[in-house]
């Protein structure tokens, strides 16, 4: 009795876990907090066990990449990209160049059938798995979309993929209708996610400190900027650059997006 007694007080007395705690909430703390042997229940941490920083590291870090429930548009489209792009390891290079050529948004495709290979371009990785764009899909879409919501991101990475590369491919149509690029410019193999990532990375800048936003605008786009200066690809590196200003241009929708809690995904 004396026992059932203390243990009621000591739930009377209890206080309700506050919804976040530094900014995180507290539902993904749970997710990751130790649990009592035998029973499931997580061990909430008390003010003399400094074990809350190191939980809260741990779902900081483990937030940076997309899970099936907080971030579903990140984690299906890059589980689809993984699965096309394995398939492309174990498949006859002839047939994935094939393959390839099929999707790719060159003015020849675009004419034909937009709508097809605009989107088929967007299930290849160039460069595979091991590109840097892997990394920055991952890093980019996934922080996005915890701020706007997985439609919304979507949106975005449409925007810049279908933008970016009609502003690039439209110039060339123009320049063979009027001689001065050869015909075989009509059949430029284009394709890949890059110009989606860079419009994503322009977007999620806006929703940034100043202090991080300003240094990540810099840092990508001299990088950008130094492709095109090499000049080895221009046509792919004026398309990141225009993606890039592109999620730079929707600053105020991603902004009045975030605004509204209630329709993204956190």
């Amino acid at each position: 009795m004396e026992r059932t007694a203390r243990t009621a007080a000591a739930s009377a007395s209890a206080t309700p876990l506050p919804e976040t705690i530094d900014g995180v909430e507290t539902a993904d703390l749970l997710d990751v907090m130790p649990r009592q042997r035998g029973t499931g229940t997580p061990t909430v941490p008390g003010p003399a066990r400094p074990a809350v920083p190191r939980v809260l590291r741990a779902v900081r870090l483990r937030r940076l990449f997309p899970t099936p429930t907080g971030t579903p548009f990140t984690f299906g489209y890059a589980a689809l990209l993984a699965l096309v792009s394995l398939l492309a390891e174990q498949t006859d290079p002839s047939l994935v160049r094939a393959l390839q050529q099929a999707s790719s948004t060159d003015v020849a495709h675009l004419v034909q059938t937009p709508a097809l290979v605009l989107l088929a371009s967007a299930l290849w990785i160039a460069g595979g798995l091991v590109s840097p764009y892997t990394l920055g899909f991952l890093l980019v879409l996934t922080a996005l979309e915890r701020r706007i919501g997985g439609a919304r991101t979507a949106v975005v990475f449409l925007l810049g993929h279908v933008l970016a590369t009609l502003a690039t491919e439209v110039p060339v149509g123009l320049a063979v209708l009027v001689g001065h690029l050869p015909d075989s410019s009509l059949h430029r193999l284009d394709y890949g996610i890059s110009f989606g990532v860079a419009a994503a990375a322009g977007a999620l800048a806006g929703l940034l400190a100043p202090w991080l936003r300003w240094p990540l605008l810099i840092l990508f786009g001299a990088t950008l900027a130094d492709a095109l200066v090499a000049f080895a690809d221009p046509m792919t590196a004026w398309g990141h650059l225009i993606a890039l200003c592109i999620g730079i241009a929707a600053w105020p929708l991603v902004r009045r997006w975030q605004r509204e809690p209630a329709m993204a995904i956190s």
